[in-house]
Formats: C-alpha cells, structure tokens, sequence
C-alpha cells in the first residue's frame, strides 16, 4: 500500500480508537465505537481497499473523477466509499476524504457524547493537546495508564487510583480533586508555576465533562 502514513494519521485523530475485526480481517478505526475508516487485508494480510464515508452527492462525484474510487465495499453503496490502496488518488485528496469522514460521524453524535468521545484522560489532561501525544506516548486511555515517563512499564497512580482502584471514569467523578496523589505526579520539564497552572487547568477540563 503506498499510503504509508495512513495508520499514524487515524489515530492522532481525537478519540480515535483502532481493532482488527477478524471475521472481516478489516482493521477499523471508530469513534464512540462507530466505524469511520476502515483497512481491507486480504487472506495474505495485504490491504485491498480502504472504506470510508462521504457525504453522498460528494462520494459520486470523485467516483466520476478517479476510477480507483468505488462504491462502498461490502457497505452502504450511498455514503460509503473504498478507495484502492494502490491507485492514483493523491495523497492529500485521500486525507481530505478521511478527515471528512470522521466528522461526519462525530457529528451524528449528540454533545454529550462528542464531549465523551473527546474526553480528556482520567487526571484531566487534553493528551491531543500534549506535545508528546502521538511521539513518545499514545494517550493515557489507549496505554492504560503507562505513560512513557514512568520506569519500568508502571501504571501512572492517578490511573491506577481513579481507574485501576475505584472503578471511576475520571479524576472527576472523585471528591478530593486535585489530591496528594496528583502533586506527587508530575510531568517532566515543567517548573512549580508551570505544574500549578496544569493541575487548574485539569480540574477545569474535569468539570466540562462531568457538569
């Protein structure tokens, strides 16, 4: 497949979650657990289409345009589309198509639930915002709490407090915000003034979610 950036593109999407359905031998990329691109593997693993949604008078047009995009593989022939991973839609074309894709989906869902999707992780970070999101660390949800600056593959305290030990979906769910706990974990490279900024700055974030 010459669309080699393809993976690392889906998944710095916000909210972005990614699983190889079996049955279908598709890797798919969801969003509140909806379908939004998907990777087509033949029975040697190798990609032979990739679907994704458009808007319907949209997807008819570029199937006039590019003979490598086709109807809907196996989906909904009005709002689906596959695009051959060896054809001739340029590259930029195909990230304006996926792009276009996921928020189509994203905004078939209610606010309350694109506030979900988007959430931040369980201490309130905004990990899309972090400048090591998608270099060094995948986000805390994705890694289940071994966030790249902690030895040993250990799980963060703040995940394994909030998630691992009370079952909470968040810090904000909990009545002792900002706690001992997130003052003894700190992020590399920020200074007291910095550290203290990032702790109001979560406490907020916590509180558009669970208000």
């Amino acid at each position: 497949m010459k669309y080699g950036w393809i993976d690392g593109f889906l998944l710095a999407k916000n909210g972005v979650t990614k699983d190889l359905k079996k049955e279908w031998n598709w890797i798919r990329y969801q969003i509140g657990g909806k379908l939004f691109a998907a990777i087509c593997l033949d029975d040697k693993d190798i990609p032979y289409y990739i679907t994704l949604k458009l808007e319907p008078s949209e997807g008819e047009f570029l199937r006039q345009q590019y003979e490598d995009i086709v109807p809907g593989y196996y989906m909904d022939k009005k709002h689906w589309n596959s695009v051959r991973p060896d054809g001739n839609v340029p590259d930029d074309l195909l990230k304006d198509m996926l792009d276009k894709s996921y928020q189509l989906v994203f905004a078939g869902f209610s606010k309350k639930k694109q506030k979900n999707i988007t959430r931040v992780s369980c201490c309130g970070t905004k990990c899309w915002k972090c400048g090591y999101y998608g270099i060094q660390c995948k986000g805390c949800n994705e890694c289940l709490g071994k966030v790249f600056y902690i030895q040993d593959n250990q799980t963060c305290a703040i995940y394994e407090c909030a998630i691992n030990n009370k079952g909470l979906t968040s810090c904000g769910s909990c009545g002792n915000v900002p706690c001992n706990i997130w003052y003894d974990t700190r992020k590399p490279g920020f200074s007291d003034e910095e550290f203290e900024k990032n702790i109001l700055e979560r406490v907020s974030n916590l509180r558009e979610i669970t208000d």
